[in-house]
């Protein structure tokens, strides 16, 4: 039985989510705002958070960027009544791995819950566990990684990007494919997100990251991995 946080200060809301989650099967743990959700999420095993962007004493932005700097990797699917573009760009670009507007369909919100639960599966045999280019080595079932025998901090989408562009070697990936696959985006606000992301991610791996070995852009398209 997977266990979902619901991080809301609306409490109908709150009640209501929890009340459709318990029916399909779900435990589930309610916070009524930012800091008593993070204290939570830190402290328990989590399958997955939705949070609430507007939050008393943290907000879910800070909420977010707090569990990922603390590496917690439990998919976030950000709650928000706002739909401007910058405020779903700046959740992705924080960690969290999903959105929906308010007001939601119940149905939409399943499906994306299911999709992150599915995505975040633990590793399959299809996957390989560990892979090695360079002088960088993943491990992909730990979550940890080490260049030139020294551990690099990578993020839980930092590892994902690298499994998806690795699985797909020498192959030309679109953003748009990165955001579908890796976010679990079809309706995507911006595909600076996935070059945000591939920035920090070259300052991790690549010797040169003006000059990059491995995750080499094609312009236009989007990105190759060669390794």
């Amino acid at each position: 039985m997977a266990k979902i946080l619901i991080i809301e200060d609306e409490p109908e809301m709150a009640r209501g989510l929890m009340d459709n989650l318990v029916f399909e099967g779900y435990e589930v743990k309610i916070e009524t705002n930012g800091e008593a959700g993070l204290q939570y999420a830190l402290a328990n095993p989590i399958d997955l958070i939705l949070l609430d962007l507007m939050l008393p004493k943290l907000s879910g932005y800070e909420v977010c960027k707090a569990l990922r700097a603390q590496n917690k990797l439990t998919p976030i699917i950000m709650l928000t009544a706002k739909g401007q573009e910058i405020d779903k760009v700046l959740g992705l670009e924080l960690g969290a791995d999903d959105y929906v507007t308010k007001p939601f369909g119940l149905r939409e919100l399943l499906a994306r819950i299911h999709a992150q639960l599915r995505r975040h599966k633990p590793d399959t045999a299809q996957d390989a566990e560990t892979c090695a280019f360079g002088d960088v080595i993943l491990d992909f079932k730990h979550y940890h990684a080490t260049k030139a025998g020294e551990e690099i901090e990578l993020t839980a989408k930092e590892f994902e990007i690298l499994r998806f562009l690795i699985s797909h070697r020498g192959a030309t990936v679109k953003r748009t494919d990165l955001l579908d696959k890796v976010w679990g985006l079809e309706d995507y606000p911006t595909t600076r997100t996935v070059d945000n992301h591939i920035l920090k991610l070259r300052k991790k791996i690549e010797s040169d990251p003006a000059n990059p070995e491995f995750i080499i852009t094609v312009h236009g398209i989007g990105y190759k991995f060669l390794g």
